[in-house]
């Protein structure tokens, strides 16, 4: 890789590692050779066309397209700090980020799966279960969204140990997402007319484990591969 000296000056060994990655990225898929070089000659000349939209953490240890292993365009992503999705409200108080991503997947991508990602050690649970939520903090007026969460580990597991609280926090928060995707009327519509499906999906990446929450059952079970 060759970097004019004014550039690379400016620039830490990460940033050129991460440079040096995106040139294997480019001989990967741009090669005028490359087995996959029409993966983006389709998606440049007719678009995106993802069937699910995949809400997921901000954390770096989950990247959703490598737990899935998914190819470009296969997915469409939003992320944010502890996975969570916010009530349906008014558009046109505030900014909505990850509402805006969610209607654009539905109405105009016409997704027909969503997903919602929780992992195990989600810093933003951990800083709710330990009441870190002052509301002039960004992280701590976002987190307030999981209280609910957070209020049910606490009544139904009171005697518990700290991480076994984080661990049921994480899983429930994604509950609670749940149940917000589903306050945005034109997610209820596509999932009526459209067979649009919600799920949530916990990785615990100490254990290599992926798990799904079971409307039946009402719990969470073990994906089994």
């Amino acid at each position: 890789m060759t970097l004019s000296v004014a550039y690379s000056a400016t620039m830490n060994n990460d940033l050129i590692r991460l440079i040096a990655g995106f040139r294997r990225f480019k001989e990967r898929y741009f090669a005028q050779d490359g087995a996959e070089h029409t993966l983006y000659e389709r998606l440049a000349s007719s678009g995106q066309t993802p069937k699910t939209l995949l809400i997921g953490c901000s954390d770096s240890r989950v990247d959703p397209a490598i737990l899935t292993d998914a190819s470009p365009g296969e997915l469409f992503v939003v992320r944010n700090v502890a996975n969570l999705v916010p009530p349906c409200e008014i558009s046109a108080v505030g900014f909505h980020g990850t509402s805006s991503a969610i209607e654009f997947a539905v109405k105009s991508l016409k997704v027909e799966n969503i997903i919602i990602l929780g992992h195990r050690q989600c810093g933003g649970i951990r800083a709710l279960m330990n009441g870190v939520t002052e509301t002039d903090s960004f992280i701590g007026q976002w987190m307030t969204i999981a209280e609910e969460a957070r209020q049910c580990v606490l009544h139904d597991h009171p005697e518990a140990d700290d991480e076994t609280k984080y661990r049921l926090a994480e899983m429930e928060s994604l509950r609670v997402s749940r149940k917000n995707v589903l306050s945005f009327p034109f997610v209820k519509d596509a999932m009526d007319k459209q067979n649009l499906t919600v799920l949530c999906i916990y990785f615990d990446l100490e254990l290599g484990e992926l798990w799904y929450f079971d409307d039946t059952h009402s719990n969470f079970r073990e994906v089994k591969l």
